[in-house]
Order: structure tokens, then sequence, then C-alpha cells
């Protein structure tokens, strides 16, 4: 695993940097990506709109499965199931994300997305599982 392909291909998205994310911890199958909370991703009944966190989720599988894609890969993702637990009411978001089977071509990874309180205490308001693809670098 080479964490400084991670954080440059991160710093790439310009996405990710648009919506305030930013990425945490990275290990061997495993990626944290935080979003703190900001009116501007809020819907019309103040919660965090579910594309935020469903793109948190996304990207935080995708870089879970690059940890373990070899040196010249990078990554899209094919395809993701996401179920919303609960409304994203809270001070910051934090997706954990870890890969499930990483194979040559196909990866296969779950996410829980956490709304985090003022006080520290989490909640999980969002489950994905995701298949990611290794690509050839362009």
């Amino acid at each position: 695993m080479n964490e400084a392909r991670i954080r440059e291909s991160f710093a790439r998205q310009a996405f990710m940097g648009t919506i305030g994310a930013s990425l945490g911890r990275i290990a061997p199958g495993a990626v944290d990506i935080t979003l703190p909370v900001q009116g501007a991703l809020l819907q019309q009944n103040g919660f965090v709109h579910a594309g935020a966190t469903a793109s948190i989720a996304d990207s935080a599988c995708g870089y879970a499965a690059m940890t373990l894609m070899p040196e010249g890969a990078d990554v899209l993702s094919v395809e993701f199931k996401v179920n919303l637990l609960t409304p994203a009411v809270g001070t910051t978001l934090v997706a954990r994300a870890q890969v499930i089977r990483s194979g040559r071509t196909i990866s296969v990874c779950r996410a829980t997305v956490f709304a985090v309180d003022a006080h520290g205490g989490e909640k999980p308001v969002l489950e994905m599982q995701g298949t990611m693809m290794t690509v050839p670098l362009p």
C-alpha cells in the first residue's frame, strides 16, 4: 500500500474538495473520509443531503479498494447500494470503509457513515455496499 498515492489521488478529486471532505485514516483495505456539516450540504428539512452522504461513502469504498491495488492502477465505482438508516444530523460525518473481497479486477467494499454530534457521539446514518473496478492509470 502506498499512502502517498492514495492521498495524491484524493487531492485530485475536485468534488470532495468542493464539499469540504478530507481523507483520514488509511490502512490496507480500509479508509475513512470526514465531512464537516455545513449549510450548503443540507436538504430542505435540515438534514445532510443523502447525495453528500452517499458520495463520501462511495469515495471511501473506492480508496479502500485502491489501497490493495498494484502501482499503476486506479479505481472506478461499478455499482453500489445504499441504505439510509436515519436522517443525518450532527457536526461531522465520517465514512468508514473496508474491503470485503479484493480481486484482480473487482473488489467488494462496505462503508458505514456515522453522524458525529458536538460531544463526539456517533450514530450510523448510512450503510453502503459497493463494487469497485481496477483500471489502468490513463
